[in-house]
């Protein structure tokens, strides 16, 4: 607020109730309240506006002798068309063109031995060999050693490891992504129309591997034992992707080091 001047020169402070200090005020509540005259403003009423009606009809002079001089014309004309069902709008969803890729763990790198957590192939140590488009990771046992194939896992039921295996001089192919991995959809509708006939009719049911998959599988284990069996402790690294891994009792996982 503004400072004024009284008649004698002094200056007049701006609130009604100074403060004397921090947190108490010169003047009570009731005090300050009777002050602003709040008790003599809530007498006065304020008169109530009334809407004027506007008419619905308005009255047209027609001209003509045998029109009847005058007739009756609607303001707010009403719909001529009137839709039998209200359709439902389609809602339109946007999304991002772009995939946003996952973030990959800092202690994973091509060639770590990883413990698997979850899974049909839960305790089982496998080798990291990279990251697909989808985040997850493809990794393999290889077969030879603990008969875990090439998989895909997410990062969050794999334990990584500070064991590493070089792999600098294996190639990982580019046709090892996401789509490799898929099945095929009309396989699966042939399946599905098989087991609809007769109930008591003995099929045979499951997923067959096909011939490509075990030709990649034995390849990619050449390569990766080729590796293995450079490293100067290749005994105890095939020992110890081959053994399992469990807990005895005692065992804390959230005090080891892996």
């Amino acid at each position: 607020m503004v400072a004024t001047t009284r008649k004698n020169g002094k200056p007049k402070s701006g609130h009604s109730n100074p403060v004397l200090v921090p947190g108490v005020h010169r003047f009570g509540r009731s005090a300050d309240y009777h002050k602003k005259g709040v008790w003599a403003k809530r007498t006065i009423k304020n008169p109530k506006k009334v809407a004027v009606k506007k008419p619905l009809v308005v009255e047209k002079k027609v001209k003509g002798d045998k029109n009847g001089g005058t007739r009756k014309v609607q303001l707010n004309k009403s719909k001529r068309y009137h839709p039998t069902a209200v359709g439902r709008k389609r809602r339109i969803v946007k999304r991002n063109t772009f995939v946003r890729k996952t973030k990959l763990r800092g202690t994973l790198t091509p060639g770590t031995i990883c413990i698997l957590v979850a899974g049909r192939y839960a305790g089982r140590r496998v080798v990291y060999l990279k990251q697909l488009t989808s985040g997850l990771l493809l990794v393999t046992g290889p077969f030879k050693l603990n008969s875990v194939p090439l998989r895909r896992v997410n990062q969050r039921y794999v334990i990584a490891t500070s064991t590493k295996v070089d792999l600098s001089k294996v190639a990982v192919p580019a046709k090892y992504d996401d789509k490799y991995f898929r099945r095929d959809k009309t396989e699966q509708r042939k399946a599905r129309k098989q087991q609809q006939g007769d109930i008591f009719a003995q099929q045979k049911s499951g997923y067959a591997i096909k011939e490509h998959r075990k030709t990649d599988q034995a390849e990619m284990d050449k390569t990766i034992l080729a590796a293995l069996k450079a490293d100067p402790e290749k005994k105890q690294l095939l020992k110890y992707l081959s053994s399992p891994f469990y807990l005895r009792t005692g065992q804390l996982p959230h005090r080891m080091k892996f």
